[in-house]
């Protein structure tokens, strides 16, 4: 029986969508989570054919599962994947020892740690001032970072969706933050990026033996102040060929450098007074709404489709359609527990809306946004153009309001 691993989900979006996609494609579908309340829900997941509670960071251990796996009678592993953060190396590294999967699992490694990527695109146009503080460096030398750089970005070289993301704009700020992260990472050092300035984007690749793929272009609405969350997308399906040239151009420079030749991933980049500079790459297709977001603008599955590049196989980027999306993600104002959510059904009714997605249950707790996991809704609105669907999604996410116990 042609089976598929995954390493680990989420209860909606992307990494949930792949499983799904899997299941479609025929395959037999086997879950390894570290998540007990997941082994207790299985009918909550009814395209996870076996569910398995397991350590994930236990390389040696999943070895020994996987073997267990194989030698079931007709059960064969034809991919091991994972599109969450902390395991998707560990998926390549397993998938390719042993599916023999072709997939550069070194430039993942690259890829996931934000050091190795600055230094991997050091002496290139697209890598903005960075500086590392190592652990035992002392707060009271800051010797590493260069005089009239403030502000500074200031990060865990293993950060993700916003967290561990901080802004430094004076000297104390830069030790205060510092220390924060030390703290709470000793053994990690710190890093310290340019503060950029610009309209940011995000670029979702498939790179097919060495060919790369655009797949979509999507303009990021970003908060203001720290934690920077993105609380808007708008999914561009025409973009102007002299900007499209010089991004695809950044793009493949970016990932030549990086060592990809196959695999998935997204890139943030900020177009600075003309030129492209990277904020962060991450060896995987974006969480949350993202595939949904593709699927209504193109009609392409980009789970699948990566999924199909795991497994081998020549991916499809033909668009089945070209529509202008924008999703609008919604925070709280307060924190407590949640008591009812209302107006999704008018949300829905909305012009132009095609999904809506709330995420918390009544009894949880829900609290301000400090990640971009406190986002915990989104409405997704096509139109006639990227303002109307803009236009649309805001008006729509405007009626649903979250009623808290404090």
């Amino acid at each position: 029986m042609k089976t598929i691993v995954f390493l680990g989900t989420n209860k909606s979006g992307s990494s949930r969508e792949a499983i799904r996609a899997a299941e479609r494609m025929g395959y037999y579908t086997v879950l390894l989570t570290n998540r007990h309340a997941m082994l207790n829900q299985p009918e909550q997941f009814p395209e996870v054919h076996r569910m398995i509670l397991d350590n994930l960071r236990d390389l040696p251990r999943l070895r020994q599962k996987l073997r267990r796996l194989q030698n079931e009678q007709g059960l064969r592993i034809s991919a091991i994947y994972s599109c969450l953060d902390s395991h998707v190396h560990t998926a390549a590294l397993l998938s390719q020892e042993f599916c023999g999967t072709p997939v550069s699992v070194e430039a993942i490694q690259r890829m996931e740690d934000k050091i190795l990527t600055r230094q991997s695109l050091q002496g290139t146009p697209y890598s903005p001032y960075y500086a590392v503080h190592q652990p035992d460096d002392s707060l009271d030398d800051m010797s590493c970072v260069q005089a009239d750089t403030l502000p500074l970005v200031v990060k865990s070289p293993s950060s993700a969706g916003s967290k561990d993301v901080l802004l430094a704009q004076t000297d104390e700020q830069l030790r205060t933050h510092t220390r924060k992260l030390l703290d709470k990472y000793p053994e990690q050092p710190v890093l310290f990026e340019e503060f950029l300035k610009g309209p940011q984007f995000l670029v979702e690749v498939l790179v097919e033996d060495g060919n790369v793929h655009l797949v979509a272009v999507i303009l990021q609405e970003i908060t203001d102040t720290s934690p920077y969350l993105v609380m808007g997308y708008a999914v561009l399906p025409t973009i102007g060929r002299q900007f499209l040239a010089k991004l695809s151009q950044a793009v493949e420079d970016i990932i030549e450098a990086l060592g990809m030749w196959r695999g998935a991933c997204h890139l943030e980049l900020r177009l600075v007074r003309g030129a492209w500079k990277l904020i962060e790459i991450n060896p995987r297709i974006s969480g949350g709404a993202m595939n949904q977001m593709i699927k209504a603008a193109y009609g392409i599955d980009l789970t699948e489709q990566t999924l199909r590049l795991w497994l081998g196989e020549s991916v499809s980027m033909s668009r089945l359609h070209s529509n202008d999306v924008f999703t609008r993600f919604l925070t709280v104002e307060k924190s407590g527990v949640l008591k009812k959510v209302t107006g999704r059904n008018k949300a829905w009714r909305m012009p132009g809306v095609v999904d809506v997605f709330i995420k918390p249950i009544k009894g949880q707790y829900v609290t301000t946004p400090s990640s971009m996991g406190h986002r915990y809704a989104y409405v997704m609105a096509t139109g006639r153009s990227v303002e109307e669907a803009r236009s649309q999604a805001t008006a729509a996410a405007a009626e649903i309001q979250f009623h808290l116990r404090m």
